[in-house]
């Protein structure tokens, strides 16, 4: 007999992961959903950052920093579990929401099947990986996504896998829509996620010193600044940003073992070689400052350019180009 222990313990764990999703609170307007399929899972967030897959990703399922095939959006996001209806493939479920997508001024931007190998990328030499849970295992890491009935959701593609990213650019801002659809021989799911750029309520957060910094960096290893300065076209750092540049050096000086990718990242506008010079030079230049008015060892230090290849928002409208020019620290 098991004891009472180990029976409390599992009754404890199995209502944790029933209620890792609040309960369902109706579609969400800019999709809507499948013909007979049931909404058992949503969760909604103010405002929140996301990786989504804009390309074929790892064959492996890598995620994360220099991984292919990821776009970090920022905004409001919603989180939404279908479980559709028997006999119905995932590719005619599919090709209704881009019809219906379509239909209110969504264009695609990637689609792809695990079936057919078009979810990964390709690699000479290598096999074309076909495996569903190489894909499920990325859209479901770092962090987890909410489980369904006690279950990871990466443990619901059992046989296949397809996906779709489209967009709608709105004066509001732009509306980003994923939809996941996972084959499994105890039923077909959707996983969809709604993310709208939208401007977050600013004056929420003071000024950015080294104590929030220290916090961002042990909890997600990096920190976006915007406290930095530079004119249009030009890599000098402006005097109006030596109270950031003060406290990165306080950061550095409390953690003498903390050592700093310093990342330059600017919007789209401009060509992408133009770019990504243009946030070398730029990251090349708060370096040199930290070294030679602030005395930190350089080796503690090195500067990368990303241009405009990892945004943390839409680049269609001011607010969100305004996100993505910014100078980020990240741990190495």
């Amino acid at each position: 007999m098991p004891s009472m222990f180990r029976i409390l313990t599992a009754v404890a764990l199995a209502c944790a992961a029933f209620t890792a999703l609040a309960a369902p609170a109706g579609d969400h307007p800019l999709v809507g959903r499948y013909e007979g399929s049931d909404l058992v899972g949503r969760t909604d967030t103010a405002f929140d950052e996301v990786e989504v897959m804009n390309g074929p990703i790892a064959g492996t399922g890598a995620r994360g920093v220099g991984a292919p095939g990821w776009l970090r959006l920022e905004g409001r996001i919603t989180l939404l579990y279908y479980r559709l209806p028997a006999g119905r493939s995932s590719l005619e479920v599919l090709r209704n929401f881009q019809a219906s997508l379509k239909a209110k001024g969504f264009t695609d931007v990637f689609s792809c099947n695990t079936g057919n190998g078009s979810c990964y990328e390709a690699r000479e030499g290598r096999t074309v990986n076909t495996a569903p849970y190489d894909f499920a295992l990325a859209l479901d890491a770092n962090p987890e996504l909410p489980r369904l009935d006690g279950d990871f959701i990466r443990n619901y593609f059992g046989t296949n896998a397809r996906y779709l990213l489209a967009k709608l650019a709105r004066p509001e801002g732009t509306a980003w829509v994923s939809i996941s659809l996972a084959e499994h021989n105890r039923g077909n799911h959707a996983f969809i996620r709604v993310i709208e750029t939208e401007a977050m309520e600013g004056d929420k957060i003071g000024f950015v010193g080294a104590d929030t910094m220290r916090r961002s960096i042990a909890d997600t290893g990096r920190i976006s600044l915007y406290g930095i300065h530079f004119d249009f076209d030009k890599d000098v750092v402006r005097e109006d940003s030596r109270p950031t540049l003060d406290e990165i050096a306080k950061l550095l000086r409390e953690d003498p073992s903390l050592k700093l990718t310093v990342v330059g990242h600017t919007d789209a506008k401009g060509g992408a070689d133009y770019n990504l010079d243009l946030s070398r030079r730029r990251a090349t230049s708060v370096n040199t400052l930290l070294v030679r008015d602030y005395g930190i060892d350089a080796s503690r230090l090195s500067p990368r350019g990303a241009g405009a290849n990892e945004p943390l928002a839409s680049n269609d409208d001011e607010d969100g180009r305004a996100k993505n020019r910014r100078v980020e620290l990240v741990r190495r």
